[in-house]
């Protein structure tokens, strides 16, 4: 694209609200803002500007290309209606950028739709949480066609701080989906080391620095390691998001005949999380399973 695209942006959770606030302030045109809250796109539209708008139709007839972040597949398929209010009415030339976490065939049947209208569609999946959205540092993994991508490579690189092609549709989405099972992983096991050593009556402040100097280092211990021993759940990533996508990566599995079993306990850990009211909690707070002073003795209790 030679001129700068006009933005649209359907869902302005935290996410999608400070990747809007990011291209505005890169120059980009902020058209259209919607959100099932409205209070939501309002509030968002104060520092970027752009209609708040009453329909998906709406968000399509004013932008060039349509950010999408909304929470699951029955959010992505009710915005790619083919009746009713959808961003498909007359979305001819238009080119969608769906960001939300979704099972991947969503991403191929709504690349599909969007081409039976002559429209255009690229999964764009996020590995990194709200500070890089807005400082426009995300890692993005794209999966479409690679032609569309390279028309809107420009503005991915202005969002991002590495932007790696995947493949076809829904292959990004494949690759998003083993990224967040292992990470989830991780963190569930970290959880369990810290609840063991607290237990055991150690000093988690060293036991965190040898953890970050042996095997036991990881990303996830320098992200969420103090958290889980402060109790601090302030949410980035929630443990009902990561139910959600363990639960992906768990469907790709039982389609290809394969047995997860840490997969499997991570994803009943942050189910047990919801069904104790806690699937609001950043997904640190799995810790909160595992600390017996918390949560811990009734998990067990009811294992």
């Amino acid at each position: 694209m030679s001129a700068l695209p006009t933005i649209g942006v359907v869902g302005t959770g935290r996410m999608g609200a400070n990747m809007a606030r990011r291209l505005k302030d890169v120059g980009y045109t902020i058209a259209a803002l919607y959100d099932v809250h409205p209070e939501s796109a309002q509030a968002t539209a104060k520092d970027t500007g752009g209609e708040v708008v009453a329909t998906l139709a709406r968000v399509t007839e004013l932008s060039d290309v349509i950010v999408t972040v909304v929470s699951d597949d029955a959010a992505m398929y009710g915005i790619f209606g083919t009746s009713g209010d959808s961003l498909l009415a007359n979305a001819k030339g238009k080119i969608f950028i769906n960001c939300a976490t979704v099972t991947p065939k969503v991403h191929v049947d709504v690349q599909k739709l969007a081409e039976e209208r002559g429209a255009h569609s690229l999964e764009a999946c996020m590995a990194s949480s709200i500070p890089q959205a807005r400082n426009g540092t995300l890692y993005l993994m794209i999966g479409g066609r690679r032609d569309v991508f390279d028309r809107v490579k420009p503005m991915l690189e202005q969002m991002s701080a590495s932007l790696k092609y995947i493949g076809d549709a829904g292959k990004a989405a494949q690759v998003k989906a083993l990224v967040n099972m292992v990470m989830n992983v991780n963190t569930a096991g970290l959880a369990e080391g810290l609840g063991l050593g607290d237990a055991l009556g150690l000093d988690l402040n060293v036991l965190r620095e040898v953890f970050s100097q042996t095997g036991a280092n990881s990303r996830v211990l320098e992200t969420d390691g103090a958290d889980m021993q402060n109790r601090d759940h302030e949410v980035y990533f929630s443990a009902a998001h990561a139910a959600k996508d363990s639960g992906i990566a768990l469907s790709l599995a039982k389609e290809n005949d394969l047995l997860l079993p840490l997969a499997q306990a991570t994803f009943d850990q942050y189910e047990r999380m919801k069904a104790l009211g806690l699937g609001d909690l950043d997904k640190s707070g799995v810790s909160e399973l595992t600390f017996v002073s918390r949560h811990g003795k009734e998990h067990l209790a009811n294992a």
